[in-house]
């Protein structure tokens, strides 16, 4: 990775469900890549709003806990509060982490696939790699 690709996202291939993968140089930023990458799979946000600010505690947890957790909640709320997180921000809150959001209502959302239902375990890989931290995590969608 150069120094401009320090953070990102990307889908990767599956044949049945959505798989990501996220990267970025803190376990933090990571989880909010992939919030990014679950996100930019199925809606396109270029022209929407934020409408209201969220957040949560994710209890202490080893890291692919706290990742299923933060993603797992946020398509909880955008299944019942009918709310897609157009901007997240993940900090280190001792051994918890907070996430902040900036929600968009999805009815000005442009949808472009299927949203997820879950994440799934199956092949989820989250941990340190030589640049900062990498996750892949297939959703069911």
């Amino acid at each position: 990775m150069t120094r401009e690709e320090s953070a990102g996202h990307r889908i990767v291939p599956h044949t049945a469900d959505l798989r990501i993968e996220a990267w970025a140089p803190t376990r933090e930023q990571c989880i909010a890549e992939a919030v990014y990458a679950m996100v930019g799979a199925f809606t396109d946000l270029t022209s929407t709003v934020p409408a209201v600010r969220r957040e949560f505690v994710v209890p202490a947890a080893p890291a692919q806990d706290q990742l299923v957790t933060v993603l797992n909640e946020l398509i909880y709320r955008m299944d019942t509060d009918d709310e897609v997180p157009r901007a997240v921000e993940v900090r280190r809150k001792g051994a918890d982490l907070q996430v902040l959001l900036a929600m968009a209502d999805t009815a000005r959302v442009t949808v472009i696939g299927a949203a997820p239902k879950a994440v799934t375990r199956r092949r989820l890989s989250f941990g340190p790699i030589d640049t900062g931290w990498r996750c892949i995590v297939t959703l069911d969608a």
